[in-house]
């Protein structure tokens, strides 16, 4: 366990918050103050930290005192010094006495160093200021006089970058790189060091980190920090609900075909609401899915309907008619330019959206006949670049790959008695895609390359069947359940969820397998002459 020294002169609050947070289980052994009236004093006493006194005595030179220092903490054992707004530069004297001292500084270094860093990048107009950890080295002269250029000069271990708003003064400055920057890599650095992951050569005036070696974008594993930098673009009407403020950011160094980036084709409609581009996305990144004409109408980032054809305006018509319904007020999604007749089809009904790379003059006529039809172009589909995914969450944020799987026929394992049809098989292909976009616990089902019926977002899969099939039956038009294949986003757990889709008339199963019940799911199956599929990967979808 690494135990830490600090030497603060005032509130400390770097660190006791390293104290609370304990990174990489480091613990605050003690903490040293030259002003026996310094607020960290009480704090730590508090939290059952060591604390000592070495006031800076009339006519004490900066090597006595430093002296004086060294022997206070001589009854502490401790792997660590971090200093936290200690106003006495540090000589050989204490520093070659003791282990790695480091310290924090508010400014992205080498800019600003020295007492007022705030002030001076406020003066200065940048835009971005921030803090440096940096590993603490002698700043001054034989005689113990300072040398400035010397002072903050030490081999940096870390830096956060923090933005500088417009009407910012210093203290809402002081106070912001504080708690965004300085909380966050002060703790940071104190972990590498608990973890060993730190080597310091101070002779070439080097820090090298192995736990911030950020995997490259193509490499495998995800990067040990990320830095994030997005430029509002907007300003929106509120968020998911009225009550709750909201904006959206560019990312412009995104390739890939975009909402956040679409040109918005009819001037005269409202702007997007959160909403919009939330489900504008997801209806945007099904389709992309396919290589075939495809369209898909989304609702509250669920499919309502889904489907490939020889023609886009047929691909909508399916799609479409798995649920008109729940289509109302939905996006449209298209992977090719809309022609006049799609468009036709498109604002017949009421829609919040139109997604297309791209639209034909007859065809942005026509949607602009609907005065509050946002229209999306996107420009061309092309390749999916963007490789992560994120979630954020109160605290922190997840990070994930996009789930990128295709799966082929040949991929499927068929372990019931029936072999699945072509038919079949193509279906299954088109469902599993397809489902990739659906809320777990998530069922489809599919006959050709549409969907006839979507259950989402259920607790139960056995319920999330029942729902499918309700949907297919009784809201999609001129389509239902029998014959259909079925799809599930994770396998069966038990064989209820077969009994159920065999009573609605599913001749033919693709799920991922792996459930220790596999094989009374797969007798059930084959009791009923329905051919199952395992992809041997699941497809959640919790977001």
């Amino acid at each position: 366990m690494t135990r830490i020294a600090g030497l603060a002169g005032n509130r400390g609050r770097n660190l006791l918050n390293v104290a609370d947070r304990r990174p990489g289980g480091a613990e605050l052994a003690v903490v040293l103050s030259n002003d026996p009236e310094a607020p960290v004093l009480e704090a730590a006493a508090e939290r059952g930290i060591a604390t000592e006194v070495v006031p800076l005595e009339d006519g004490m030179d900066r090597r006595e005192h430093e002296r004086a220092v060294t022997e206070a903490l001589a009854d502490h054992e401790f792997d660590l010094v971090c200093l936290d707004g200690y106003m006495r530069i540090l000589s050989d004297t204490f520093l070659e006495a003791q282990p790695t001292t480091l310290n924090v500084h508010p400014s992205l270094l080498p800019a600003f160093p020295g007492a007022d860093a705030w002030g001076d990048a406020l003066e200065a107009g940048v835009s971005v200021t921030g803090c440096t950890v940096h590993v603490v080295t002698d700043a001054t002269d034989d005689g113990g006089e300072v040398v400035e250029s010397e002072v903050d000069a030490g081999p940096i271990v870390t830096q956060e970058p923090v933005p500088i708003y417009e009407g910012d003064d210093e203290e809402r400055l002081k106070e912001r790189v504080l708690r965004e920057g300085e909380f966050r890599a002060y703790p940071r650095a104190v972990k590498w060091f608990a973890e060993g992951a730190v080597d310091v050569d101070l002779e070439a005036g080097e820090v090298s980190v192995d736990a911030d070696v950020s995997s490259a974008p193509d490499a495998e594993g995800l990067p040990s920090r990320r830095i994030v930098s997005n430029d509002r673009a907007d300003t929106l009407r509120y968020g998911e609900n009225p009550h709750q403020d909201a904006a959206v950011y560019t990312d412009s160094t995104c390739d890939e075909a975009s909402v956040v980036h679409a040109d918005q084709l009819n001037e005269g409609a409202k702007a997007l609401s959160y909403n919009n581009y939330n489900d504008a996305d997801g209806a945007l990144n099904l389709i992309k899915e396919f290589d075939e004409p495809a369209a898909a109408v989304i609702k509250h980032t669920n499919p309502a309907g889904c489907a490939t054809a020889d023609s886009l305006a047929e691909a909508y018509e399916r799609a479409l008619s798995t649920d008109p319904m729940s289509a109302f007020g939905g996006i449209v999604a298209l992977n090719r330019e809309c022609d006049a007749e799609t468009a036709e089809l498109v604002i017949d009904s009421f829609k919040e959206v139109v997604v297309a790379p791209g639209y034909s003059e007859d065809a942005l006529e026509t949607l602009r006949e609907k005065e509050n039809l946002r229209v999306l172009d996107v420009g061309e589909l092309g390749e999916r670049t963007d490789r992560f995914t994120e979630k954020p969450l109160v605290g922190g944020r997840l990070v994930q790959e996009r789930d990128l799987q295709s799966i082929t026929a040949d991929d499927l394992e068929v372990v019931t008695e029936r072999e699945p049809t072509d038919e079949e098989l193509e279906s299954m292909v088109f469902a599993w895609q397809t489902l990739k976009h659906v809320k777990s616990n998530g069922i489809l089902l599919a006959q050709g390359t549409e969907t006839v019926g979507v259950g989402m977002g259920q607790v139960s899969r056995v319920d999330a069947v029942r729902l499918a099939a309700m949907k297919a039956d009784e809201h999609a038009e001129g389509k239902d359940a029998e014959g259909a294949v079925m799809a599930s986003d994770a396998f069966f757990p038990f064989p209820d969820g077969i009994e159920e889709a065999a009573e609605a008339g599913i001749e033919a199963v693709i799920q991922p397998g792996g459930s220790v019940n596999d094989d009374d799911v797969i007798e059930a199956a084959d009791e009923r002459g329905i051919a199952m599929a395992f992809t041997g990967q699941r497809s959640f979808r919790h977001d």
